[in-house]
């Protein structure tokens, strides 16, 4: 009987802690939705591998003031870059590719001077490889499409040597995507949907361009604009709807959009060795150096990069977080069994830090 009582009391005090938590992370994203202007968000928090929050907050579309919910679709940009990096490790376990292999193994007809460069200095952009993406117009180089786009890119000198330096870049994943699309011998989206998605109950992740009209998805606003006068952006006091057009062929690199509910069933199930074995997911997650020892990152506490994962290395609290267009973030923190997810629809804010001060509610714990 005391035993019993015992077990008791220990699981009433955790659902306290949990309580209190989320009302703590409530309280946390209304202040940020205040101070930040931002229209509509949504956030998710996975604790031991159970999802302990899942809360919406503000509006998926502001003129017509309708409000965000569970089902509503966000652009996650970059962060799509975690499904190719977990098609390449499926790929391996299939003993299909090795990611320490020079990409002529896998891809004919590359320039002689891409030869010697490894998938995994695709996947962690240490590859030196030039830029498709054009940074003046945000568009492709050459602005004449896809396919000219790719013949341009071949002629442009590297970088940098293989190995040497951190340059993020697209055209490292579009090779990704042509690896997947040839050994999982399926087009990528379809890969992705058979390999991963449906193995999770993901029904509410697609890619496409911000300009569709798809149900529940949400547009991308901002507050920047381009000042023409100086040739840059500077932020302004009216709210602006983005369009986005994410090309085909760079689908691996971005172009998604999902729930945080999709994402923490994508989540767990990745921990769980659902589509993929612990092993290759510890693999996936470690920082790549470069050729002097040193990480390549983003900057300040994004200050590592792993296999298609931005890494926060640190003494403690160590986290994977990937990010998507100033808009959105997915902080995974292993050695505290937290996962957290913020999805919002405006973009130019740091959704990184705003997570990890969220998770800091649980480290104190």
């Amino acid at each position: 009987m005391k035993f019993i009582y015992t077990i008791l009391i220990f699981l009433g005090s955790f659902t306290i802690t949990a309580q209190e938590n989320k009302s703590k992370v409530i309280d946390t994203i209304q202040n940020k939705l205040k101070e930040l202007k931002i229209p509509g968000l949504q956030v998710a928090i996975i604790h031991n591998n159970e999802i302990e929050v899942l809360e919406s907050f503000g509006y998926a579309n502001v003129p017509f003031s309708i409000k965000t919910n569970d089902s509503t679709m966000f652009s996650i940009n970059s962060i799509a870059k975690i499904f190719a990096s977990t098609a390449i490790m499926q790929l391996v376990e299939k003993d299909q590719i090795s990611i320490d292999q020079p990409i002529e193994n896998y891809l004919d007809s590359l320039p002689q001077k891409w030869n010697s460069i490894t998938i995994r200095q695709l996947l962690s952009h240490t590859s030196g490889l030039p830029e498709i993406e054009d940074s003046e117009t945000e568009g492709l180089i050459g602005g004449k499409g896809q396919d000219s786009a790719w013949i341009a890119v071949q002629n442009l000198p590297l970088l940098s040597q293989p190995g040497e330096k951190f340059n993020y870049n697209a055209t490292n994943y579009l090779l990704i995507q042509k690896i997947i699309e040839k050994y999982g011998k399926l087009p990528y989206e379809e890969f992705l949907q058979k390999n991963q998605f449906d193995i999770v109950g993901m029904n509410n992740t697609h890619f496409g361009h911000s300009f569709e009209v798809k149900e529940n998805q949400s547009p991308t606003y901002c507050y920047y604009y381009l000042d023409k006068s100086i040739g840059d952006y500077v932020k302004g006091n009216t709210l602006l709807e983005v369009s986005e057009t994410f090309p085909t062929m760079l689908r691996a690199d971005a172009g998604a959009f999902s729930t945080a509910s999709d994402l923490a069933k994508w989540i767990i199930g990745l921990q769980s060795g659902a589509f993929l074995k612990k092993n290759n997911v510890r693999q996936m997650w470690s920082p790549v150096k470069l050729k002097n020892g040193t990480f390549g990152g983003f900057g300040g506490m994004l200050n590592a990069y792993a296999l298609g994962w931005p890494v926060i290395k640190r003494k403690e609290h160590t986290a994977v977080a990937p990010i998507g267009g100033g808009r959105a973030s997915l902080n995974i923190y292993p050695d505290d069994q937290l996962s957290i997810i913020l999805l919002t629809n405006l973009s130019g804010i740091p959704t990184y830090e705003i997570v990890d001060d969220i998770a800091k509610l649980y480290f104190e714990k």
